[in-house]
């Protein structure tokens, strides 16, 4: 029965190449790559939308949509559930140069008394923008908005003196 032979030991004194694990990846074809953006001194003014169905067709709009508005994509965040692989929601993050705008806050009021005046529960509620600088507040329980919306002229009056009693 013939012997086998000893590998001989190595003798190099430059450590063996990593060993790949996993599958292997091919490397980015730099005529595919985006060169990066170099930004100047000005400021970056951020968006966030908040996609809660995640599609291939949501995700094209939506890029398409900001892209051509003059953003620059900077990322996509996804959250995850545990019980699935898909992505429940996404997070797509735009940038682009120049001054945060500031809010319209005269707009934002009108919007707001133009809201307070068509609803349901604008009855009583008239206020003017002169007389003060807030609306004055009118709470509601919610047995009572629920009331009101479902049209009810009178709310119910809550039943008083139960109470559950603790079992022997």
């Amino acid at each position: 029965m013939p012997t086998k032979k000893k590998r001989p030991r190595r003798r190099s004194e430059k450590p063996p190449p990593p060993r790949r694990r996993g599958p292997a990846k091919s490397k980015p074809r730099s005529s595919t790559r985006r060169a990066p953006v170099i930004r100047t001194g000005a400021s970056l003014q951020y968006k966030v939308v908040e996609l809660s169905t995640v599609d291939e067709g949501a995700l094209e709009r939506t890029l398409n949509e900001w892209t051509a508005k003059g953003w620059n994509l900077d990322g996509v965040q996804f959250a995850m559930r545990e019980s699935s692989k898909r992505p429940a929601m996404a997070f797509i993050l735009f940038t682009r140069e120049g001054v945060a705008e500031a809010p319209d806050e005269d707009a934002a009021r009108a919007k707001l008394l133009r809201l307070s005046e068509s609803g349901p529960t604008s009855a009583g509620n008239a206020w003017t923008p002169g007389e003060g600088s807030h609306p004055p507040f009118h709470p509601l329980s919610a047995h009572e908005r629920l009331a009101r919306l479902a049209g009810l002229d009178e709310p119910e009056p809550p039943e008083e003196g139960l109470t559950l009693e603790p079992e022997e």
